[in-house]
């Protein structure tokens, strides 16, 4: 294979746009089954798709933050307006956001967790996939992906968890570069150890 400049070029200037700063446009029904198709090009070992989505477009975005609020109201009577609004608004600005659920189960000859990784290969391609159809994207869990209860009213069935939301939209702020890991510090290489 050649060398592929622009991907590596990508790759290597990639950046995260928070929520916050994502606004519309957003992708469209054409685009977002591309990125879909897309995020579901990841390792998967046994071809088992261990993975599905929920989209969050329109009116399910309010909806989905007011049951959150709901919950949190109903499990915390003291729970102030800032913490409510904070869950209402889960889901907004972003003009989309798709959740990734985990559908990992027994199998046996594919650990759960291989097939975990797969789900969660899905979020990271799904990014990539919305910056090469031109928007930004940013992965988040929240403690809503953790939650039974708030897991299932977003669409979780039982023995699935979500690995991720991934709210898309574009831009609505100059992108800053931020420190990076140092390679060399988090990279070793195995060595046979000599014997006695």
């Amino acid at each position: 294979m050649t060398v592929n400049a622009a991907l590596r070029d990508y790759l290597n200037s990639r950046r995260t746009v928070t929520a916050p700063f994502l606004g519309e446009p957003g992708p469209g029904r054409d685009a977002l089954h591309e990125m879909l198709t897309i995020a579901s090009r990841v390792p998967d070992h046994g071809k088992l798709a261990p993975w599905r989505f929920v989209v969050f477009e329109g009116e399910a975005r309010e909806k989905a933050g007011q049951m959150l609020a709901n919950l949190v109201a109903a499990r915390e009577p003291d729970a102030g307006e800032d913490r409510l609004e904070a869950e209402r608004t889960r889901f907004l600005p972003a003009p989309l956001t798709v959740g990734v659920i985990s559908t990992a189960a027994p199998h046996p000859k594919i650990p759960e967790f291989e097939q975990l990784l797969a789900a969660g290969n899905a979020c990271l391609n799904l990014c990539h996939a919305a910056n090469a159809l031109g928007f930004a994207a940013h992965w988040v869990t929240r403690w809503f992906a953790y939650d039974e209860e708030a897991a299932a009213i977003l669409g979780a069935q039982p023995g699935e968890r979500f690995v991720g939301f991934v709210h898309i939209g574009t831009p609505q702020t100059r992108l800053e570069e931020r420190d990076r890991p140092d390679v060399e510090a988090k990279t070793t290489y195995w060595a046979h150890p000599k014997s006695a």
